[in-house]
């Protein structure tokens, strides 16, 4: 579905160099690695957002550089951490502007109708007509996520889908995402938290020092790799099956 061949992504200079990975659909990838790296670039670079500077990211085969922003749009759905208030909106209007790349002008009543079928799958329903400044951090979270699959893409890429939210939020946020993947979409996050990432992700793309370091299962998980990743010295235990990291004291 997504796939990176020898990507190096950045402005002017290089932020992250020679990266490839894939995606396929009914799988989650996690890209971690600390602040500062390239996750979002990466991500901004996925999207069509930036062209690579070298390399190409393809979508089914065809090179995302060369296909229009409402082609990848209907075919990638979008879940950024945070955005500026912009004009006051419904939760309704919001997600309906997820629609835009399947419409010409008017939302149609087809539009309506995914609009509503996708509150009520992320559990928002109840919210349509609130506005967004009443809403809190994590149910702004919800509806970004209704708002790119009202797009009905093959794939989600999320950019800190967990950012400033409380923990029963995150569990609500990524078990939603994981149902969708077992839906056969393909999903593409960057995480800040290796624990969360090691739980529900199918593998992990770790970046540092503008490369890859490692890419594999919560097996490639090691005091190592957080060493040269993250620079601290820690134990990685299982604990019922899940990767726990140890910060040594």
């Amino acid at each position: 579905m997504i796939e990176l061949d020898a990507v190096t992504a950045g402005y002017d200079d290089p932020v992250v160099s020679d990266v490839s990975f894939d995606v396929e659909r009914g799988e989650l990838v996690a890209l971690l690695g600390p602040n500062g790296v390239g996750k979002s670039t990466l991500l901004r670079t996925v999207l069509g957002l930036r062209d690579p500077l070298s390399g190409t990211v393809t979508l089914d085969g065809e090179d995302v550089a060369t296909l229009e922003r409402t082609d990848v749009a209907r075919r990638l759905g979008y879940v950024p951490q945070s955005e500026s208030g912009g004009l006051p909106s419904t939760v309704f209007e919001t997600v309906l502007t997820g629609r835009k790349p399947h419409t010409s002008w008017r939302p149609t009543a087809e539009d309506r109708e995914v609009v509503g079928e996708v509150l009520t799958e992320v559990g928002i329903d109840d919210l349509a007509m609130r506005p967004l400044t009443d809403l809190s951090g994590g149910q702004r979270q919800q509806v970004r996520l209704a708002r790119a699959l009202a797009q009905q893409p093959a794939a989600l890429v999320l950019d800190e889908p967990t950012s400033s939210l409380d923990l029963r939020h995150q569990f609500d946020v990524l078990d939603h995402v994981a149902r969708l993947a077992d839906e056969g979409l393909a999903v593409l996050f960057a995480l800040h938290d290796l624990e969360l990432a090691t739980r529900y992700a199918d593998r992990l793309v770790f970046l540092a020092d503008g490369e890859v370091a490692a890419v594999g299962g919560p097996e490639v998980v090691t005091s190592d790799l957080v060493a040269e990743v993250y620079d601290i010295r820690a134990r990685v235990v299982d604990v019922e099956g899940h990767r726990v990291v140890l910060p040594d004291p």
